[in-house]
């Protein structure tokens, strides 16, 4: 079977998604390689391509590697992130079926069930099905592509995305809580939830 230069960005785009790769880790080429049983030209083809998307970072005479975390672009990023997806909160609510509020119901509680056992390899993947799948009732393919880049160019290592267990806990309360005002259609309770999720306030969920 041959593998292409976008199987390569698909599959490296995946375990940086995973956090396969720690904050800051410098990705070396021969390791990729081997890693994906590819040549050289292909890896290089792909760290080019996720380079130029601002998914990876690339520094001249150094190479590539993944974001670190924590930095004045993280904040940036997730400055966009919130008004992209506090602006949809409308369209979503608008835009939800029975189907999709169940669906998320399900998101949450595998979500829930994975911090209450301490399943927190699983945490990651999950988490992102369903903040995928609650922008996806806006409607909006292309909004939902762009966070998704988005999310990228921050550290996508598990480890990075909750501050603490309490507020790994509290995460999972939100994404429950979220179902409720997307079931109740209240996009404006659904705005603060996500402002809040987003931002990993200290202070209690709304």
């Amino acid at each position: 079977m041959t593998v292409s230069a976008e199987d390569v960005i698909r599959r490296l785009s995946d375990d940086l998604r995973s956090g396969a790769f720690r904050p800051g880790t410098w990705l070396k080429q021969v390791d990729l390689q081997e890693r994906y049983s590819v040549n050289r030209a292909q890896v290089r083809k792909a760290l080019e391509t996720l380079a130029g998307r601002r998914i990876i970072r690339y520094e001249p005479n150094r190479g590539y590697s993944v974001h670190p975390a924590d930095t004045p672009e993280t904040d940036h990023i997730l400055a966009i992130r919130l008004a992209i997806e506090t602006g949809f909160c409308a369209a979503i609510v608008e835009g939800a079926t029975t189907q999709d509020v169940e669906r998320l119901r399900d998101f949450a509680r595998a979500f829930d069930d994975m911090v209450r056992r301490g399943a927190y390899d699983q945490l990651y993947e999950t988490n992102l099905r369903f903040h995928r799948a609650l922008l996806s009732c806006a409607g909006n393919a292309a909004m939902v592509n762009l966070v998704d880049e988005l999310r990228l160019r921050t550290s996508p290592a598990p480890v990075a995305q909750w501050h603490n267990l309490a507020r790994i806990e509290r995460s999972a309360a939100e994404h429950i809580a979220m179902v409720e005002a997307l079931e109740t259609r209240d996009a404006a309770r659904l705005a603060r939830l996500i402002r809040v999720h987003i931002e990993q306030r200290p202070d209690p969920a709304p």
